[in-house]
């Protein structure tokens, strides 16, 4: 059984209001446990409306989702569903309140009910599972902290809660270029190690690119692609159609491939984009050398 699975999935604001407005429109996917899923599309397209349904934040206005077999519709079982996924906001670190790094991460398995042991391993858990020593950072305030390690406590703060899926929106925003990478390894070990289901809603199609196995493209609230991302980014004029770009390496091997260049054009990282240019400069010394002799 897929872990998240949604049929038809519709969602309307303000319904019956002059200000109504419909976000998603028929939605229907599957995600696999253990997937590292991508969600795109320009402004506008639903993609934050479709996250908070899938943490329960939201309720369906018609459709059926269900997230780790639980009814998302169902108030009843949407503390337990908050358990079980765990939603990284845009600028999660603004999120954060308490006066401490370490009581700031242990207030969601506080809630939980859980002994203070297992509270103090599961902080120190989470904190080292985005980088940070529990010893260096515990005790300091987190708004002391600079912006890329507010970001790290505040998911921190989601693993704490041993989600099975963890949904994340636009988690690597403003951070520089190092961060950005260092974060989305750490994030896709933990998938690797510990099967936890990765959502991600991304503006940026070279993080997409190098780390999802499947992308969701929305449009005006409606499901238009669903593919892995190199079968999506070969689709280049439908992408730039609907606002949005392809990665730069795709971008680059399309334009070498309309210049008569043999070379693929499902390049999607820098070291593979890389490792096709040799091979194409390579073909083209042994030429020269042939043709010298």
């Amino acid at each position: 059984m897929p872990i998240i699975k949604a049929e038809n999935l519709t969602h309307v604001y303000a319904r019956g209001t002059p200000f109504e407005v419909n976000s998603l429109k028929g939605i229907s996917l599957e995600v696999r446990q253990g997937e590292f899923y991508a969600i795109i599309g320009a402004t506008g397209s639903g993609k934050s409306t479709l996250v908070q349904l899938l943490n329960g934040i939201l309720k369906p206005t018609s459709g059926n989702l269900r997230v780790c077999g639980i009814d998302v519709s169902n108030p009843v079982l949407r503390r337990e569903l908050w358990c079980k996924v765990g939603l990284v906001f845009q600028q999660p670190e603004q999120q954060l309140f308490e006066e401490t790094v370490l009581e700031d991460v242990a207030f969601g398995p506080r809630n939980l009910g859980l002994s203070g042991k297992e509270v103090e391993e599961r902080v120190a858990d989470a904190l080292r599972l985005v980088g940070l020593d529990p010893d260096e950072v515990g005790s300091l305030s987190p708004f002391s902290l600079s912006g890329g390690i507010r970001r790290k406590i505040a998911i921190a703060g989601v693993l704490a809660l041993h989600p099975e899926v963890l949904v994340l929106d636009e988690p690597t925003a403003g951070l520089d270029p190092f961060s950005r990478r260092n974060l989305m390894e750490r994030i896709d070990q933990l998938r690797q190690e510990r099967g936890v289901t990765v959502v991600l809603v991304s503006h940026n199609m070279e993080e997409v690119a190098r780390w999802a196995g499947r992308l969701a493209v929305l449009h005006h609230g409606h499901l238009v692609l669903e593919a892995t991302p190199g079968e999506i980014f070969k689709k280049s004029e439908q992408m730039q159609a609907m606002g949005l770009g392809v990665p730069i390496t795709v971008e680059l091997m399309l334009k070498l491939r309309a210049h008569g260049k043999p070379v693929r054009t499902d390049i999607l990282t820098i070291d593979e984009a890389v490792e096709e240019i040799s091979v194409l400069m390579s073909r083209y010394e042994k030429n020269d050398d042939a043709m010298s002799n």
